[in-house]
This record gives structure tokens, sequence and C-alpha cells, in this order.
């Protein structure tokens, strides 16, 4: 099995996307719609999506799901690609449909829209700011709970690579596991007997900790906390052996330089937990009824 395994912005999961809006839509509809319930049943209605600030637009699958659930008559007309680049202003889509499915599923419908496109946005600017240094932008583990595979999906949408998608399918020994093994040595002989087919990281904190994984032979290393003279030496004793990624205390500041001391990878929590919702709205216009 590839221990490696990279994954595209076309690799969605129907059925994750299918069960976040069913939660979604659950959770803000409860018994009803009660204001819904002011519109004729049979009125039709119109909408347009903008974007208020510039971002990276992601998340449309689970836009066009939330209206679907409602009413699989809604037509959605996209202006815009999925992943690309959107300016303040620009209409991102048309939404037509019966009035009362467009009110209903607006709010989670947006609620996706705009979550998603944020961390695709923070996401891109921190591979632009990496740009032609060979380093590979990750996510976390620290997602949105419940919204896990989604957000990994929008990191991979704004030019980042997902790390472990969660405890299932890679191995991360850390501190604990090492004391509990006895040794680094002896954590990734536990690992690699266990679960053969995964991936195995040591996290190191200094370089004799980074000299016990290399002898142990670990797939990858990941460098916690250290200064940029360190992970320059890291990367030069190390000699491409095993990949290396830095965790810890990245910042958009800091990242450029982080990647110019040639690791191979670096993981960000920042793209999944520090997001601020891009600012979006939608327009919804009732459409006269046809009295010829």
């Amino acid at each position: 099995m590839n221990k490696h395994i990279h994954r595209t912005i076309s690799d969605l999961d129907p059925e994750s996307i299918r069960a976040d809006v069913e939660r979604a839509l659950r959770e803000d509809i409860g018994s009803g719609d009660v204001t819904a319930d002011l519109l004729p049943q049979a009125r039709l209605a119109t909408a347009r999506v903008i974007t208020r600030e510039a971002a990276i637009i992601c998340g449309r699958d689970w836009f066009d799901a939330c209206f679907h659930a409602l009413d699989p008559a809604v037509e959605i007309e996209w202006q815009v690609e999925e992943g690309a680049r959107a300016a303040p202003g620009q209409v991102l889509c048309n939404v037509t449909g019966p009035a009362r499915a467009l009110v209903t599923a607006e709010r989670s419908a947006l609620n996706f829209l705009q979550t998603l496109s944020a961390t695709a946005t923070v996401t891109a600017s921190y591979v632009e700011a990496i740009r032609g240094t060979g380093t590979t932008i990750l996510d976390t583990r620290k997602t949105l709970p419940g919204l896990r595979n989604a957000q990994k999906y929008a990191v991979r949408a704004g030019g980042g690579h997902n790390h472990r998608m969660g405890l299932h399918d890679a191995i991360l020994i850390k501190e604990n596991h090492i004391a509990a093994a006895g040794s680094i040595a002896d954590a990734v002989k536990l690992a690699r007997r266990l679960h053969p087919e995964i991936m195995i990281e040591v996290e190191v904190e200094n370089f004799s900790e980074l000299r016990e994984a290399l002898a142990a032979g670990t797939d990858r290393i990941m460098l916690d906390e250290f200064e940029l003279d360190e992970l320059v030496q890291a990367v030069t004793e190390v000699d491409g052996r095993v990949p290396l990624e830095v965790s810890g205390g990245v910042g958009f500041d800091r990242v450029r330089a982080i990647a110019e001391t040639g690791v191979d990878y670096i993981s960000i929590g920042a793209l999944t937990k520090h997001i601020r919702a891009v600012d979006l709205s939608m327009r919804i216009g009732l459409v006269e009824p046809d009295r010829g």
C-alpha cells in the first residue's frame, strides 16, 4: 500500500457531503421552517450570490446539496469554478426555484460556502507565500467538529495537501507514545508490527531524538519547535533519507523562511481553525406569477 497517499480536489465523498448537509438542515429547520410558511406554496423565486471580498471559492457541492435536499427542482447556475479566485462584488451563482426551498436552504448553504471558501483562501495564501521552494503545505486535525472531510477538501482546493485524515490512516508517535513504549525505536518497531501498511511519523524535539527516529526507520520525521538554523542543520544531516515536516509556531510571517530551509512539509493548524468566514450575500426576489 502507498504510505503517502495524494488526494486531489476531485476526491469528493458524496456520502460525506450528504451527511454534512442532512445534519446542517436538521439543525436549522428542526420541526419545520415556520417563517417560510408565510410564502405561497407554489411561488417561484430567483436569487444571486455575490462575494463582498476576494476569495478562493470552495464548497459548491455542499451549497447545491442544501437546496436540492429541499427541492430537486432548484436550478443553480455557477459563474465561478470550484477552487477559482473571485473578486469583490463578483456574482458567484444564480439560483432559481420554489421560494420556500430557497429561503429555507439559504443559511445552511451559505454557511458551507463561506466556511469552506475561508479555508481554501487561507490555504492559498500560504501556498503562494512559499511558491518556488519545493515545500508542501499540510493541514492538521484541528478542524471544526463534524466538518473534517469538508475542510480537508477545502485545503486541497486552496492548493494545499492533507496530513492524516484522522487517527486511523497514519501513525504519529509523540512524547507520550515514546514514554509508554520505552524508546523511539521500540515505538516504531511496535507500530510497524501492528500496522505494517500505514505511514509512521515520529515527532522529535531535539537532534538526539532526530537521530533515533532516523535509525529506527520511520517514514517521516516531524520537527517540533526547531529554530531556523536547527532546521537547516536537520535538513543537511538527514540528507533526503526521509521527508522532514515542520510543526508548531508556524505563522504567515515565518512560513517562507521555514520553507527556504529545505524541509519537505510544513503543517499548519491555522488553515482550518483560525479562519474567518468569507463575506457572502444572497439576494432573493419573488417571481411574479404569470397572469396571462
